[in-house]
């Protein structure tokens, strides 16, 4: 069986996923919007967290509350460079969170993610792993980066995109058919040279201010 695929299609989200679509939309304005973004997607990415209740006191009264159970970790694993900019937002709302990093770039010829870097904490077996990268094209980095993962053995694996291809979707299904996939949104295809169409442009070039 196959793990769904998730579109969050929240008003804002495709508010802000609008403006930095626009060619006109500025490095810092992008780098923002980004990181907004990232915020509001971990609000339906983490909605399954387990809750504990605990005794506390209000200035009225005493009472039985929910927090987070301590024993569910998360680390949040960025796609190196482009996932900074959600790995920022989710950090905003979960300051706790622990953080891995997986170097990947996309041999421009034959689009086949090569591995730079990899660093994680030491427990990541007692942990759930969130990947976050803004684009999900060939899907051959996100392939790449949850081969990586599954060899240190995490309690579960969620893959997080901003904007995903049909082609992606479908190759990183074929790999990893385990994993699911949240996304704000589906485009229409890939491009000649592996780009999403109508896409946002290279999120790294655009999120950096680089060529």
């Amino acid at each position: 069986m196959t793990a769904k695929v998730t579109i969050i299609d929240h008003p804002l989200i495709l508010h802000k996923l609008t403006l930095m679509r626009q060619t006109t939309t500025s490095t810092a304005k992008f780098r923002n919007l980004l990181k907004e973004i990232g915020m509001l997607l971990a609000y339906e990415v983490t909605r399954d967290l387990p809750l504990k209740y605990e005794d506390i006191e209000t200035p009225i009264a005493p009472m039985l509350a929910p927090m987070l159970a301590a024993e569910k970790k998360m680390v949040i694993v960025s796609i190196m460079r482009a996932g900074q900019g959600i790995l920022d937002g989710i950090l905003e709302l979960m300051p706790s969170a622990r953080v891995g990093h997986i170097g990947l770039y996309r041999d421009p010829t034959t689009h086949v993610a090569i591995e730079y870097y990899f660093k994680f904490p030491y427990d990541i077996e007692q942990r759930d792993v969130l990947i976050v990268d803004p684009m999900l094209a060939t899907g051959n980095s996100a392939v790449a980066a949850v081969d990586r993962i599954k060899e240190v053995n995490p309690v579960s694996i969620k893959f997080l995109c901003l904007l995903a291809a049909p082609e992606g979707i479908a190759h990183f299904q074929e790999q990893h058919p385990d994993v699911p996939i949240y996304t704000a949104a589906i485009d229409d295809y890939l491009d000649e040279h592996g780009y999403i169409v109508p896409g946002l442009g290279d999120a790294g070039d655009r999120l950096y201010g680089t060529k």
